[in-house]
């Protein structure tokens, strides 16, 4: 039953700290777009010309010294 002495604050320290940093978030404007980042993933973009992704940069297994 004394642990229960220790719980209670540390539970209510704890709380405060949540309360705290929701109160923090919700001043710095982390709320304020909830829609766009979710959706961004999603979102088809157009690959620029001559960029990396177009084109593969591993070379072949000859190349490399690897003869199996």
């Amino acid at each position: 039953m004394n642990i229960l002495l220790v719980l209670i604050p540390v539970t209510g320290l704890v709380v405060l700290i949540g309360v705290a940093l929701f109160f923090w978030a919700a001043n710095h404007q982390q709320f304020d777009d909830l829609d766009s980042p979710a959706v961004l993933p999603l979102m088809e973009a157009d690959p620029r010309p001559g960029s990396a992704d177009a084109t593969p940069t591993t070379a072949s297994p000859e190349k490399r010294g690897n003869t199996r």
